[in-house]
């Protein structure tokens, strides 16, 4: 299957939230974008927004 990596679920990459700090684990839908993935969810994103302005 080529050099595609293969994760379980108790081998997922990890990073921590920038608004919360609370770690995310590696989603699939995530596979392209990791590296620019900077926040866990909607609300994170939105609040940091709303702390810079």
């Amino acid at each position: 299957m080529g050099t595609q990596v293969r994760y379980k679920k108790s081998n997922l990459p990890e990073k921590p939230c920038r608004q919360c700090g609370r770690p995310m684990a590696w989603r699939a839908r995530w596979k392209r974008n990791w590296d620019a993935v900077k926040y866990c969810s909607e609300r994170c994103r939105r609040e940091s927004r709303r702390a810079t302005s």
